[in-house]
C-alpha cells in the first residue's frame, strides 16, 4: 500500500526559506492561492496585518494578505514585506517587454499602420507582453482567422509609407504552406515574419508553464487537443487550457527569443 506523508501543508508553505521581496509599485506577482496574477498597486496596514492590492491587466484589482510565502515572482515563491521608506528613490519601472516604463502616459491616437497575426491567442499573447509599448506607439494588433487568404489580405489593407502593415505568421519554416503564402507577400511597405512553433502555445517557454516540454503531437491530430491529451490538463476546451498558459506569461522571460526578435522587428517597422 502507498504510504502518504501525513503533512498536508501545500508546498508553497512549508517550512523552506524563500526570498523577501519590497511589494515595490508596478512589481507583477501571482497569487498563490487563486493565481490572479497584477502588478502591485499599494500596501496597507490593517488591524489583521499588511495587505497588497494588485491589479490586473485588465484593471481589476483584488486585496490579498500578506502572508509568508504567499506569491510567485517569474515563477519562484517569495514572501512580499513592506517597501522600506528608506530605501530611496524607486528604480525605473519596465514594462512587461522589458522597455523603459513611460508612468501615466497616455495612449496614443492609433496609427494607420497594422499589425496581423493569426489568430486570438497570438493577439492576447501580444497584449500582455508588449501592450503599454504599442499603446504608447499607437499600434494597435488585429488577429486573422488563418493566412491562407494573406495575400488578399494584404492588397485590401493597400500598405503605403504612412500605413505600413506587419504580420506575424506561425509554423514560418522554409518549405511550409506558410512560408510560400508569406512570400507571395511582395509590397515593400508590407512586412511577414514568423516563428518556427506550430502554434502560439509553443513560444511561451515550458519552464515558465511547469512541464519539461511541449508534447510531439502525431501529424494529422489537432495539434493543441494532442497536447492537452499528452499533458493529462482535463479541460473543457482548448481556451481554457490557452487561459491557463497566459495565467504563466508575465514577461519576455517567459517567451523564447524566437518570437521576441520576430515581434520587436514588426513594431519597429510599423513605427519606422
Amino acid at each position: 500500500m502507498r504510504q502518504y506523508s501525513p503533512d498536508l501543508t501545500p508546498p508553497w508553505k512549508r517550512n523552506k526559506p524563500v526570498p523577501e521581496v519590497p511589494a515595490e509599485p508596478d512589481l507583477v506577482v501571482e497569487e498563490v492561492g487563486t493565481g490572479f496574477c497584477g502588478a502591485v498597486v499599494r500596501v496597507e496596514k490593517t488591524a489583521q496585518g499588511p495587505t497588497v492590492t494588485l491589479e490586473d491587466r485588465f484593471g481589476k484589482q483584488r486585496v490579498f494578505p500578506m502572508e509568508p510565502r504567499g506569491f510567485l515572482l517569474e515563477g519562484k515563491v517569495v514572501t512580499l514585506v513592506r517597501p522600506s521608506a528608506a530605501s530611496g528613490p524607486a528604480r525605473p519601472v519596465r514594462t512587461a517587454s522589458g522597455s523603459m516604463a513611460v508612468p501615466g502616459a497616455r495612449a496614443r491616437v492609433a496609427r494607420a499602420g497594422r499589425i496581423y497575426v493569426e489568430g486570438k491567442h497570438d493577439a492576447e499573447l501580444i497584449e500582455r507582453v508588449w501592450g503599454d509599448d504599442l499603446r504608447i506607439e499607437g499600434v494597435a494588433v488585429e488577429f486573422l482567422e488563418g493566412v491562407d487568404d494573406l495575400p488578399a489580405i494584404v492588397a485590401d489593407f493597400a500598405p503605403g509609407p504612412d500605413a505600413r502593415l506587419g504580420v506575424l505568421v506561425d509554423h514560418l519554416v522554409p518549405g511550409t504552406k506558410e512560408w510560400k503564402i508569406a512570400r507571395s507577400v511582395t509590397s515593400e511597405h508590407a512586412l511577414v515574419v514568423g516563428h518556427p512553433y506550430i502554434d502560439i502555445w509553443e513560444a511561451v517557454k515550458p519552464s515558465s508553464v511547469g512541464i519539461d516540454a511541449w508534447p510531439r503531437v502525431p501529424h494529422g491530430q489537432d495539434w493543441k487537443t494532442g497536447v492537452c491529451r499528452a499533458l493529462g490538463w482535463r479541460v473543457a476546451n482548448t481556451g481554457e487550457a490557452w487561459q491557463h498558459i497566459l495565467s504563466r506569461v508575465h514577461t519576455y522571460k517567459d517567451l523564447e527569443p524566437e518570437l521576441l526578435g520576430r515581434v520587436e522587428e514588426l513594431i519597429d517597422f510599423v513605427t519606422g
